[in-house]
């Protein structure tokens, strides 16, 4: 069974940073697309970065270009999701997801996690 689990989400002022990271199981993680999604109350979801396989970065989200960056290490199984400069409105819960081999253009990846929650304070 496919265990997507985020780790990394916590309380910080505005203007800081955090790193998230994401690791999948049961899976053949350097055949898998890792994607970053967050969602707040009341919206949908939004894509944010996804890496594919071979490392290729898909956007999804052009006015966060900058500010996240994605990574990923084959050799521990880990993806992460830099993010700087933090406002009030990134607060939601993060969420990672994976998908064989390339980026959903649709964001219809397969496999989620449960989520991290993310609260930046003014």
């Amino acid at each position: 069974q496919v265990r997507v689990a985020e780790s990394g989400g916590g309380l910080v002022q505005a203007g800081g940073s955090l790193r998230l990271s994401c690791t999948a199981s049961a899976l053949a993680f350097e055949r898998y697309a890792m994607g970053w999604f967050r969602q707040t109350p009341g919206k949908e979801r939004e894509g944010i970065l996804c890496i594919s396989w071979s490392g290729v970065t898909t956007t999804y989200s052009d006015s966060l270009k900058g500010q996240f960056t994605i990574s990923r290490d084959n050799a521990k199984k880990m993806v992460y999701l830099q993010m700087n400069s933090l406002k009030p409105e990134d607060t939601a819960m993060y969420y990672c997801a994976a998908a064989d081999y390339s980026c959903r253009s649709d964001m219809a990846f397969p496999y989620w996690g449960q989520g991290t929650q993310v609260t930046v304070s003014s």
